[in-house]
């Protein structure tokens, strides 16, 4: 028996079997899904982390745009200070300071002196008379201060207020945006308010009460000093960047957050990462915000003249922006809750279980009393998943056509979105109920 030919070895470019083959193009596909999941996840994640740090940023775009730069919503916001105390008495103040500085009582007492001595008064008695020159003094700048508070305390301020604010805003907008000028100017950092208008109605009022060298009080310096910040120019070329973005940066922010939980492997996940994100990005710079705050006031400049002032106007400017903060927390917050009470974990499948069964009774006891939902019933059973949708995005819509919404608005949406979502549930039970009755019952066997 002749031994079989030994096999020749493989040439260089001997070909791949077909399975080989098969395998290698399996092994290439798998590295190739892989490396678009990798892709994906890397992008989700940088979409969601630019979500959360963009909301604040949003927050403060629609502040200046709408906020800043709406004059009846600005109007509003400022009217109450006129009330204020820490404003009126920084107001008198400087009221006061401007009337009274023209009024010199030892030179007034020094006149009168000097033409009484000339009418045959005693020199002695004349030197008396002068020396009665800071009681003087002291009795205008009583009368100014008391003249001044009863003016500063009318409506006359209060209306002047207004009306000087409402032209105000475009000295808003100017400080913003460097467009604009009004009652409240602003200069080198300073934001300043014109009380001259108070100043001539207490001038007035003196020269009526018979203080005649009132009369002589000439146009003086009339700016009260309301806030000081040399970063002012900074802030302006930012402003003006978010006031050309304007009312587009929210949308663009919530597209780039819906698109980075839409590329997420688990998306209802990646949701209540993206909400909670955004929120604490929020609560972040709120607490910056206080923190700023303290360390203005404690940083004045001299050439604000009241810190109590200066607080209360701060404090009114940035109130809609602080709500605002609130706002998205508390939305970022029940967002979270909402996707993780849809999820498998157990705490969400008990509360959901322990609803439908509640829901299940109400139908049976409803049912006993002969009361029926009827077609209702049996639709909502058959599209409760697609109502409940619907029902989001209602509210979902509701919610983003809201002027300035608040967090009481959230609430409000949340009870009306549960009070639904308890209907939907009672009238598919309601369905199951009588689908469940209707049933026929099984017949007996064929044995």
């Amino acid at each position: 028996m002749t031994e079989p030919p030994a096999p020749h070895p493989p040439s260089p470019d001997h070909e791949p079997t077909a399975g080989g083959g098969a395998g290698a193009r399996r092994s290439g596909s798998g590295a190739a899904a892989r490396a678009a999941r990798a892709a994906r996840a890397t992008a989700s994640a940088v979409l969601i982390v630019l979500t959360c740090i963009l909301v604040p940023v949003a927050l403060l775009a629609v502040w200046v745009e709408d906020i800043a730069l709406d004059t009846d919503r600005y109007v509003s916001t400022v009217a109450p200070l006129a009330t204020e105390p820490a404003i009126q008495d920084a107001a008198v103040h400087r009221i006061t300071e401007a009337v009274g500085a023209r009024v010199d009582g030892p030179q007034v007492a020094s006149d009168i002196a000097t033409w009484l001595q000339s009418q045959g008064l005693p020199p002695r008695a004349a030197d008396a008379l002068k020396g009665l020159g800071p009681q003087i003094d002291s009795a205008v700048n009583q009368a100014v201060t008391k003249i001044a508070t009863r003016v500063v305390e009318s409506d006359l301020f209060a209306t002047t207020w207004r009306t000087a604010n409402r032209a105000a805003h475009q000295a808003v907008v100017h400080a913003l945006t460097g467009e604009g000028r009004g009652a409240v100017g602003v200069s080198d950092g300073e934001v300043t308010l014109n009380v001259g208008t108070a100043v001539d109605e207490v001038k007035k009022e003196l020269v009526d009460a018979g203080l005649k060298p009132a009369e002589k009080i000439p146009d003086v310096d009339k700016q009260l000093v309301l806030f000081h910040s040399d970063q002012l120019a900074k802030a302006r070329k930012g402003a003006h960047l978010l006031d050309i973005v304007g009312n587009w940066f929210p949308v663009i922010v919530v597209v780039l957050g819906a698109l980075g939980v839409f590329l997420a492997r688990h998306r209802r996940r990646a949701l209540a990462r993206t909400a909670l994100g955004a929120a604490f990005a929020c609560l972040v710079v709120a607490v910056a915000l206080v923190v700023a705050r303290r360390y203005y006031l404690d940083h004045l400049p001299p050439q604000v003249q009241s810190k109590a002032a200066a607080a209360a106007v701060f404090d009114t400017l940035l109130r809609f922006l602080k709500v605002s903060l609130r706002t998205a927390v508390v939305l970022g917050v029940v967002i979270a809750l909402g996707a993780y009470l849809v999820g498998p974990g157990r705490l969400p499948v008990a509360v959901r279980g322990a609803s439908e069964n509640t829901a299940d009774s109400a139908a049976r006891w409803a049912a006993a009393h002969h009361v029926r939902a009827g077609r209702a019933g049996t639709w909502a059973l058959a599209y409760r998943r697609g109502l409940t949708l619907a029902a989001l995005l209602v509210i979902a819509l509701v919610f983003a056509l809201w002027n300035h919404p608040t967090v009481l608005t959230i609430l409000l949406l949340v009870v009306v979105l549960l009070a639904v979502l308890a209907v939907l549930a009672l009238l598919a039970a309601s369905g199951r109920t009588e689908r469940e009755a209707t049933r026929p019952a099984p017949g007996p066997s064929a044995d």
